[in-house]
């Protein structure tokens, strides 16, 4: 299990599973609220305290609300919008590993996708190669 929590402690984010990968992504989203994704099936973390919501304005249909603490403004992790969740299923969830101790994630490795680029549709171009963490 790996346990994560924002700044103030009183949001926290227990995964059963490490991450099979990490994305640092580019785009605006992911670099303004700071965040490096491991992603996951909600039913494999557990999210306790309370958080505050933010969806994208820029984009017609945001598939992604992301998390944060609403005492220290940690981002924490993200879940997918009702609607994404209606269209593609609620399979996925994401968690701002950087929250996570690094020897948690030795030997995993951290992809560097292009999501400035990216349309939306099929898969990511990366920026650089990618390297194993720890």
């Amino acid at each position: 299990m790996i346990e994560l929590s924002c700044l103030c402690g009183q949001l926290r984010v227990e995964l059963a599973r490490r991450p099979d990968f990490v994305h640092e992504c580019n785009c605006t989203l992911c670099r303004k609220t700071g965040a490096r994704w491991g992603y996951f099936h909600p039913s494999e973390a557990s999210v306790t305290g309370a958080s505050q919501g933010y969806s994208r304005g820029d984009k017609p249909d945001p598939a992604a609300e992301i998390r944060f603490c609403e005492s220290c403004g940690a981002t924490t992790h993200f879940i997918l919008t009702a609607e994404a969740a209606a269209k593609y299923g609620n399979t996925m969830m994401g968690a701002n590993m950087l929250l996570a101790d690094e020897r948690d994630l030795a030997g995993v490795e951290l992809r560097f996708p292009d999501g400035q680029a990216w349309s939306g549709e099929g898969e990511f171009a990366y920026v650089r190669e990618a390297r194993i963490l720890g």
